[in-house]
């Protein structure tokens, strides 16, 4: 397996230090939610903002200046779907103004890629102790 240069994991860690506006919104909303969200991960050559691995999700989050990057922008989208990632490309003012709409629509799409709810229960939540007793009685007979 490649090793990541260290100039990119370099470059990620002040990115995750000097997060936007949008990036700390966002992030403050999915940081609870299972499978497990990250930020500014390194995948081949390019930064992520926001990512979750088990489910290959790439959320990329665009300021005014990727209006000239659009080229640029679609180099790295496709890389990143040839690599397997669903990529999810949103506006900073969107995220400010409107970060649970935002939200909702990633977690649609974590629905839609995985096999669970995306905050699944923790084990035996939900199922009393005297359930369970009862259930195991149930079994003994």
């Amino acid at each position: 397996m490649q090793r990541t240069p260290p100039e990119l994991t370099a470059n990620a860690r002040a990115l995750r230090n000097a997060a936007t506006e949008a990036e700390r919104k966002l992030w403050l909303h999915l940081r609870t939610h299972r499978p497990r969200f990250t930020r500014q991960l390194v995948v081949g050559h390019f930064i992520v903002d926001i990512a979750c691995r088990s489910l290959r999700i790439a959320i990329e989050l665009d300021g005014g200046h990727h209006a000239e990057q659009i080229e640029q922008d679609a180099v790295r989208t496709a890389y990143l779907k040839a690599a397997g990632w669903h990529v999810l490309r949103y506006w900073n003012n969107d995220v400010i103004g409107n970060v649970e709409g935002v939200v909702e629509g990633i977690l649609e799409v974590m629905a839609a890629r995985a096999s669970t709810h995306p905050r699944p229960l923790p084990s035996r939540e939900g199922r009393s102790y005297l359930t369970i007793r009862g259930a195991d009685a149930a079994n003994r007979n």
